[in-house]
């Protein structure tokens, strides 16, 4: 049975030493066994077709893969489309009446409890929000991410300590919903 995955890279094509041509992305899935290959925007979202393994064996997989091609580490999540789709109608803020801009997913590697986060003073942040989704925190930043004050704080390391984390703005969570669809 074939399944499709998104995979997101963390950190990559956005500054700094690592820059991974998508080209040479898709060549990469390709070369491991994955069908369909095809990427999204220039910073690290792929979506493939694959018929062994899992979300996290596919990630391990890849980041390998990435790391004795180009030389480099990167943080890699994979999952399928019934996740990515239950993402997208599981968010709690009203995605519909909202830019893709001010609202924002971090997909994590493993699930995250709300206790991680109990030292932040939601009050102080206002009107900008998050909740909690499955392996997923939803951030509503009506001035965007670059503006977001709590998005600063909800990226510190100690936060997100012993997890994988890669946000992705609103337009493109519903567009990888879309193209591992098909």
């Amino acid at each position: 049975m074939t399944t499709t995955y998104a995979a997101l890279l963390r950190g990559i094509n956005v500054g700094g030493n690592k820059k991974l041509p998508m080209a040479e992305l898709r060549t990469l899935l390709e070369g491991l066994g994955h069908d369909d290959v095809r990427t999204y925007l220039q910073s690290g979202q792929a979506v493939f077709a694959s018929g062994h393994g899992d979300g996290e064996s596919l990630a391990t997989e890849l980041a390998q893969a990435i790391e004795e091609r180009f030389g480099f580490a990167v943080d890699v999540i994979v999952r399928d489309h019934a996740y990515l789709k239950a993402i997208a109608d599981n968010c709690p803020f009203p995605a519909a009446e909202l830019e893709g801009k001010q609202l924002h997913v971090t997909y994590y590697s493993a699930s995250v409890a709300e206790d991680r986060f109990a030292e932040i003073d939601r009050s102080v942040y206002l009107p900008e929000e998050f909740r909690l989704g499955d392996r997923a925190l939803y951030l509503y930043a009506p001035d965007g991410l670059g503006r977001s004050k709590l998005a600063a704080e909800l990226s510190r390391p100690r936060l997100n300590k012993g997890l994988i984390a890669t946000s992705r703005n609103w337009n493109t969570v519903v567009k990888l919903v879309e193209m591992t669809a098909s």
